[in-house]
């Protein structure tokens, strides 16, 4: 028989909360993190709204600010999400052996200097043509070491691991969209073929300054509806016009089942699927037959050991584009046939906006506490029926019911795609 993962401890600080209990409660109660931009001057953009956390620091976590002064932001974020749900599991006391206990994240790239980098270019075009030379000069000068490495995506997770003295299998995938999740499948599967026994995995990312901004615009990718923040993310809402950039962590720890068990670990819920694809198509457009995301959901449910009709919850990818949202409909009619309008699919980016590489092990965490509480979060802002999406999106309010077996998607630029089958765990 196969090894069984459970997840064991859960954190995430992202623009609903800065831990699991406010996160889920913002969530139920359907409230928006969306706001106007901070972090920099996004007067002259075209979107200047995002989903910003706020009022949160690493000092929050017991780290001195001077430690983490040049560490990038998402670090920051990752360090606090790790630290909840290391805390919340109990976990560390029980490792004999550190070479068992590894990391694996989704992580996105670090702060970028964009300030020291236009210094740069003005030295180089100091008069009027482009002179690599001076550009270089002024990187030499102005440049700092420090910081150029924290902007490596592998930081956080060598970071984490110096942390905690997870001595095992230690990588970082940066898989877009679906980078997290894909973080979560991977874990999953170290310990599944016996290389590991406990995994810290997750995601964590902020794309919340201009060089994320503008190449998010150059794409049309973003919402613009800079008057109204709070409803600017409208998943499978006809007039949906683009998603809202978000900033966050969240992290998990995966166990084997029966060490879990031994050591009277609390279990949130088994990752019980796991499937992953490429659409092999093109690297922003998704393939119109939704072809990658059908086989990864496919590939998740059986792994599950399951049937389609057994799915009671989709958390779906639902990033409120034109594209994307069809196309996961149509997915999703294409997976579940007849049983597709019978089970309830929403989008919690409607929310929080869109966490890129955080976003999937965010939902994930969603989809165990849907399955805790018997709850499924509403997709907020659902005020336009679409003919080309017409299942049930959980519209504008929470909805109670039993929830044994739920289904994540993240679907990534590129063409990546991943889906994580999560179920009850009864003992």
């Amino acid at each position: 028989m196969r090894r069984r993962i459970v997840v064991t401890g859960i954190g995430m600080i992202n623009p609903m909360g800065h831990d699991p209990a406010t996160v889920w409660s913002g969530l139920k109660a359907g409230k928006s993190g969306v706001a106007r931009t901070t972090l920099f001057d996004a007067s002259g953009f075209p979107t200047q709204i995002s989903a910003e956390v706020k009022n949160w620091d690493v000092t929050q976590c017991g780290e001195p600010a001077e430690l983490w002064e040049n560490r990038g932001r998402h670090t920051k974020f990752a360090v606090g999400a790790a630290k909840q749900a290391i805390a919340d599991s109990g976990v560390l006391d029980s490792i004999d052996n550190p070479v068992r206990f590894g990391v694996y994240l989704g992580s996105g790239e670090g702060n970028q200097d964009f300030l020291t980098f236009s210094k740069m270019m003005a030295a180089a075009l100091a008069d009027g043509e482009y002179d690599a030379s001076r550009f270089i000069a002024a990187g030499l000068e102005l440049l700092d070491p420090a910081k150029e490495l924290e902007q490596e995506p592998n930081m956080p997770a060598a970071h984490l691991a110096t942390m905690f003295n997870a001595q095992g299998p230690n990588l970082n995938c940066l898989t877009a969209c679906a980078a997290s999740s894909q973080a979560v499948g991977e874990a999953t599967e170290i310990i599944r073929r016996g290389d590991a026994d406990v995994m810290l995995a997750g995601g964590t990312h902020s794309m919340i300054h201009p060089f994320g901004v503008t190449g998010f615009n150059l794409l049309t990718a973003l919402s613009e509806s800079n008057d109204e923040p709070t409803k600017a993310s409208r998943p499978f809402d006809r007039l949906r016009n683009g998603f809202v950039l978000g900033e966050g962590s969240a992290m998990v720890i995966l166990e084997e089942l029966e060490a879990a068990k031994a050591r009277g670990a609390t279990i949130y819920g088994e990752v019980a699927g796991y499937g992953t694809t490429a659409d092999a198509y093109r690297i922003t457009d998704i393939p119109p037959d939704g072809h990658g995301g059908i086989a990864a959901m496919r590939m998740a449910i059986a792994d599950a050991g399951l049937q389609p009709e057994n799915i009671n919850y989709v958390n779906a990818h639902g990033t409120s584009t034109t594209v994307n949202d069809k196309v996961e409909t149509r997915a999703c009619k294409e997976v579940f046939g007849d049983h597709a309008p019978k089970i309830p699919v929403s989008s919690t980016k409607s929310m929080m906006g869109h966490l890129i590489a955080a976003a999937g092990v965010t939902e994930m965490i969603v989809c165990l506490l849907a399955i805790r509480d018997s709850v499924m979060p509403p997709t907020i802002n659902y005020e336009n029926p679409d003919p080309e999406c017409d299942l049930d999106y959980v519209p504008n309010e929470a909805r109670e019911a039993p929830v044994r077996y739920a289904l994540n998607n993240s679907f990534g630029f590129g063409g990546q795609n991943v889906a994580l089958c999560l179920s009850r765990f009864d003992g």
